[in-house]
C-alpha cells in the first residue's frame, strides 16, 4: 500500500472518498443539526448521526426513517470487522420505529472508502457481505418494504409440476428453494452431463 494511503487519516478518508461514493447513489451528505426535524431527511446522510451509543459516522435517513448506519474507518483498515461499531449504533438510535432483535435500524454498512460491506439485521441468518456500493434511497426502502419469509413461502408452497421435469430435477429445485430460505446466498448445484442442467436452472428461474 502506497505511503500516503497508509497515512490518510479517517476524516480525510470520508471526505474524498466516502462523501462521493453517498453522493453517487443519490444520498445528500449534510452534517447533524438538532434543530432539523427529522421529516426533513428525505433521501439524506446524516454526518455525526446522533445515538444513544454515540454517534455514527453516518445515519441513512428516507423519508425521516432511520434506515442506515454508516461506519467508515481510514483507507488502510479492512472494514469487515467494523460492522460491530454499527451494531451497537443502530442499537442506540432514539426514537426508532423499528425493533429487529434490539437492533433500530435494519441495514448497517462498514466501509474505508474503497470496500463496502453490508449486513441486514432484521433477520438472524442474514450474513455480512461485500457488496459493489451503497443502496440508493429508493433501494433501501425497497428493501425494507420486502417481505422476504412471505415470498419464501410462497415459492416453497408452489406446485413444480412442469411435464418436461424428471424427478431430480424437481429434487435439484426444491433443495436450492430451501437452501434460499435458509439465507445461502451462494451454493453449487452439480449434475451429470446429460441430465438437464440447463432446463433445470431455467426453470428455478422461472419459478
Amino acid at each position: 500500500m502506497p505511503g500516503n494511503a497508509r497515512e490518510e487519516s479517517e476524516a480525510r478518508t470520508r471526505r474524498e472518498r466516502v462523501d462521493p461514493r453517498l453522493k453517487e447513489q443519490g444520498w445528500i451528505v449534510v452534517p447533524f443539526d438538532p434543530r432539523c426535524p427529522r421529516a426533513r431527511y428525505t433521501r439524506h446522510a446524516v454526518a455525526e448521526f446522533p445515538t444513544a451509543n454515540g454517534p455514527a459516522d453516518y445515519g441513512l435517513l428516507v423519508n425521516g426513517q432511520p434506515l442506515g448506519i454508516v461506519e467508515a474507518k481510514r483507507l488502510s483498515l479492512g472494514p469487515q470487522n467494523v460492522l460491530t461499531q454499527a451494531e451497537r449504533y443502530s442499537k442506540g438510535v432514539e426514537p426508532s420505529p423499528f425493533d429487529f432483535h434490539g437492533f433500530r435500524v435494519p441495514f448497517l454498512y462498514s466501509t474505508n472508502g474503497e470496500i463496502v460491506w453490508f449486513h441486514d439485521v432484521r433477520h438472524r441468518l442474514n450474513c455480512s457481505r461485500q457488496i459493489a456500493s451503497f443502496h440508493t434511497p429508493s433501494a433501501l426502502a425497497e428493501l425494507l418494504d420486502r417481505d422476504f419469509e412471505a415470498a419464501c413461502g410462497t415459492l416453497l408452497a408452489m406446485f413444480n409440476t412442469h411435464p418436461r421435469l424428471r424427478p431430480y430435477q424437481i429434487e435439484a429445485n426444491a433443495a436450492i428453494e430451501k437452501a434460499i430460505h435458509e439465507r445461502i446466498r451462494t451454493m453449487l448445484v452439480a449434475m451429470a452431463t446429460g441430465t438437464g442442467k440447463t432446463f433445470t436452472m431455467v426453470n428455478q428461474v422461472y419459478r
